[in-house]
């Protein structure tokens, strides 16, 4: 069923669900898991192309996991296929600690979020990141839309497994862009009533002017 189960739960992590009495629930996800890569749906396709930004995880030499942030516009992680994602990665703080990782071992975890709609999604893969100048049609392919910034490599990473974790203890946070969006027919209610206010207020400073009653004549 899940080649991302069959992937993460190692004998060591079947003992432990053993243990805290979950086996038989995770060990559904193990019944006919494939050994080939698990193909990316439309509607995970749909979710990473939605977001913002994802958490990066990777493992150097040490054996210690190193995780970054990687953020743009919504859309900058390209879907290439069902199997293949990719994005054009720019300059940072010039430590390459994914980067030298990467070189070590290519397998890395994504994990993408959605605070607003509390979904999240997780994914394993095997990395790469190359020069842009290596792969022109790729990086054309990468360049809208992207994040700001100087090119400096094109990362992809080929999908092994996927599974949609659950949205308990999510706290729903919005984005600037989300909170414009949603706030946008508060805002024409508020600048409709603004000029019903003006124009009740002209209409009745006008019926004052009309109600003042006229100033008595000088006798003459």
């Amino acid at each position: 069923m899940s080649r991302f189960a069959r992937l993460a739960f190692t004998s060591t992590v079947r003992q432990v669900q053993q243990e805290m009495g979950s086996a038989a629930a995770a060990g559904r996800q193990l019944r006919g898991a494939d050994e080939e890569p698990e193909p990316l749906s439309d509607a995970e396709a749909d979710f990473i192309r939605s977001l913002d930004g994802f958490l990066f995880a990777s493992v150097g030499e040490t054996g210690w996991p190193y995780i970054q942030f990687r953020g743009g516009p919504p859309g900058f992680v390209h879907v290439l296929d069902e199997h293949t994602l990719g994005y054009l990665d720019v300059r940072g703080n010039r430590q390459y600690i994914t980067t030298g990782n990467l070189r070590a071992d290519d397998r890395v975890a994504l994990f993408f979020i959605d605070h607003a709609r509390q979904t999240r999604l997780k994914v394993f893969g095997h990395a790469t990141a190359v020069p842009p100048g290596q792969d022109p049609a790729l990086a054309e392919r990468l360049d809208s839309p992207r994040t700001d910034g100087t090119v400096e490599q094109l990362v992809t990473i080929r999908v092994e497994g996927v599974a949609w974790n659950c949205p308990n203890h999510i706290t729903p946070r919005f984005s600037k862009r989300e909170l414009s969006d949603a706030l946008v027919p508060v805002q024409d209610h508020l600048a409709r009533l603004e000029r019903e206010n003006a124009a009740l207020r002209a209409e009745l400073a006008a019926h004052r002017a009309d109600a003042r009653p006229n100033p008595p004549r000088a006798a003459h």
